[in-house]
């Protein structure tokens, strides 16, 4: 075979895929409506289950549901024979994915959701499938063309069975109102958390910060930066930000001005912050500004004349949480 097919042939099942999504709007109905309100209604978990490849989607989609807020998990029907139906309450609901809907190892758990009241959102492609017939809620997938060249591998059927759930876990947390910000709290750590930090989540705040009056000597800022190691030492009157000394400026006047007031070598309107800004957008400031430190003040704070000092981020911060 011409190599070269390779890519014309991979091209064809992507179109296929893609022409065969669009069906999705065909599930968007009343029993959409209902499967959401199901969700979003539900007093305990939303438990996920299915049998193959059906299963395989179902723990991805569950990992969603976790990773947004949504206490989830995923039961495997075979194992739930051997004592996991246990998990189950009468105040989960369970979603169960099946495409012929006629899985023998569903048997099982259908009766036993049926017998202690537990909802059940059947999401099959026959109506008359074993577990539809048992569903509160029934999502009908449509019929569609595998991008396979047999036509039988399920390649466009999990693709849409996959945009089914995620559709599913997208509309539940906008009617939760989720944020980015109660992202950051379910993933604290990787790729994702870091790119969601901001300012306020890194500074240094209180007593770490290295403050001095306005009207102190050279002798004590000094002592005060060698203290706090951040190689800058802000100049407060009054409680608002006045000016900056970094460790240069204090280095180049060591030896004439030991008595002289720090209020002499700093260097004022010191570039600020405010406290929600993206900590990536504070590296990208810092290394275009080519300074280590930046200055941060409260949202509220920052366009006014006079700035309290909330905190202070250092370069060395940025770098060892992986901000980039």
């Amino acid at each position: 075979m011409n190599k070269k097919r390779y890519i014309a042939l991979a091209k064809k099942a992507a179109s296929i895929q893609i022409n065969e999504l669009k069906k999705i709007n065909k599930i968007f109905n009343n029993s959409f409506i209902k499967a959401i309100d199901l969700i979003l209604n539900c007093k305990g978990k939303v438990i996920f289950a299915g049998i193959g490849k059906s299963g395989l989607i179902a723990r991805k989609i569950s990992a969603t549901f976790s990773s947004v807020g949504i206490p989830s998990f995923f039961c495997d029907p075979a194992q739930a024979l051997h004592g996991d139906m246990g998990q189950i309450e009468k105040k989960d609901i369970l979603i169960i994915f099946s495409y012929s809907g006629n899985t023998l190892e569903l048997a099982n758990m259908l009766k036993y959701a049926n017998r202690y009241r537990i909802k059940i959102i059947g999401v099959a492609s026959k109506p008359d499938s074993i577990l539809l017939k048992a569903s509160d809620v029934k999502l009908i997938l449509p019929k569609v063309k595998e991008s396979d060249i047999t036509g039988m591998v399920p390649t466009s059927s999990t693709s849409l069975t996959l945009l089914l759930g995620d559709c599913l876990a997208t509309t539940a947390i906008y009617q939760k109102k989720f944020s980015k910000e109660k992202f950051k709290i379910y993933h604290p750590g990787g790729n994702i958390g870091n790119s969601l930090l901001l300012a306020k989540d890194i500074m240094v705040t209180g007593k770490k910060m290295p403050v001095i009056n306005y009207d102190k000597n050279f002798k004590t800022a000094l002592k005060i930066m060698n203290q706090k190691k951040l190689g800058i030492i802000v100049v407060l009157k009054n409680k608002y930000i006045k000016g900056i000394v970094t460790d240069g400026d204090l280095r180049r006047e060591i030896k004439n001005n030991y008595n002289d007031k720090i209020e002499k070598f700093m260097s004022k309107n010191p570039l600020v912050v405010n406290e929600n800004m993206p900590a990536s957008k504070a590296l990208a400031i810092m290394n275009e500004k080519k300074i280590t430190s930046l200055l941060v003040v409260t949202d509220k704070n920052y366009k006014k004349t006079n700035k309290l000092l909330k905190g202070i981020i250092h370069i060395h911060f940025l770098l060892r949480d992986g901000i980039k």
